[in-house]
């Protein structure tokens, strides 16, 4: 069995060709199992010498889409059709994924916002601290596979630029994000990115990565899993990595429309708690000053609802789903167009 410098461990070999399906061993010592671990599912296709693609979804768990394109890929891909290696993570934090959740239900953490992680933190941490330090540095190229989850609603988009990086880095990710080809792309600038992402860690390290959003509402969405799995295997020939057939519903790349939000002003947010009454849907376009919706206050039925209006003019990217709301949820997400040449 492979260590891996932390308490993770895989009967995974890297470097031997063939499709290896097996778990990344978690170790989770509870009353009911004092020597347990959680069976993180891990995928390894390799046939000879090429490019390594690292494939991640399940990052957050209530964020289905990318789940079920890289479940697919996996039992679809041929080896004899790879050139190099894929490696496949779909339930990134397996805990997560497993409940349903956004954050893991065993140490409340975000995989998402944990990077690089701790060798010997909690169980999030050195999940963070196994993707970078075992799976990232393997990687050329990786794809980040995200949706809105239980409390958001995407247009479907590839996302770009979470961290600085040197502009030949920049010029690769731009390139296969047009490849990838979704209909939208979002580009965080760098000092609007979170902190502690996958997609940072792995541009620190120089690998071309990238990310989507695609639909969530705790769902999955059709139209966003075509598009998601139809732009994972482009990237995959694109590179040469991957030599398969071309779905008979696989439609071309399309130029995706390319917007940014430069400040959180394009980021509209409950101001009070209550139920939101959106008045505007997802993909409208939008102007400065214009009505969002409204925050109802049924505990108090006779007071007039609170207006909510946007700050910034675009277009509506992202939506919240559930109708009740605390102050500070993010009701929308705005994106304003880039200019022609600067993506």
């Amino acid at each position: 069995m492979e260590e891996t410098g932390t308490r993770l461990a895989t009967q995974i070999d890297f470097e031997r060709d063939g499709k290896q399906c097996d778990y990344l061993r978690l170790p989770h010592s509870v009353h009911r199992s004092a020597y347990g671990w959680l069976p993180v599912p891990l995928v390894c296709i390799r046939n000879g010498d090429g490019p390594t693609v690292l494939l991640t979804s399940g990052v957050h768990g209530d964020e289905y889409e990318g789940q079920v394109t890289l479940t697919r890929l996996t039992r679809s891909i041929d080896p004899a059709d790879v050139t190099g290696r894929i490696i496949i993570f779909p339930m990134a934090n397996y805990p997560a994924a497993k409940a349903g959740l956004r954050t893991s239900p065993i140490d409340e953490l975000n995989l998402n916002r944990v990077f690089p992680g701790k060798h010997d933190g909690r169980l999030t941490e050195m999940l963070a601290h196994y993707i970078d330090t075992e799976l990232t540095p393997r990687a050329d190229y990786m794809l980040d596979l995200h949706s809105g989850g239980s409390s958001l609603m995407y247009l479907p988009s590839l996302v770009l630029r979470d961290a600085a990086m040197p502009a030949d880095l920049q010029a690769r990710i731009i390139e296969l994000g047009r490849v990838f080809g979704a209909p939208y792309g979002f580009l965080f600038p760098a000092t609007r990115g979170w902190g502690g992402t996958n997609m940072r860690a792995a541009i620190a390290r120089g690998v071309v990565a990238f990310g989507t959003e695609m639909g969530g509402g705790g769902t999955v969405t059709p139209e966003c899993l075509r598009i998601c799995e139809a732009g994972v295997r482009r990237v995959l020939r694109h590179v040469g990595v991957w030599h398969g057939p071309v779905a008979d519903d696989e439609e071309p790349a399309v130029e995706p429309r390319m917007l940014t939000a430069e400040s959180w002003d394009y980021f509209t947010y409950a101001s009070e708690d209550g139920l939101f009454e959106p008045v505007v849907e997802l993909g409208a376009e939008v102007t400065k000053g214009q009505r969002a919706g409204l925050i109802h206050t049924p505990e108090t039925p006779w007071r007039e609802p609170t207006e909510i209006r946007f700050d910034q003019t675009g277009l509506v990217v992202c939506k919240r789903v559930p109708g009740r709301v605390e102050r500070g949820d993010c009701l929308f997400h705005l994106g304003a167009d880039m200019a022609e040449g600067d993506w």
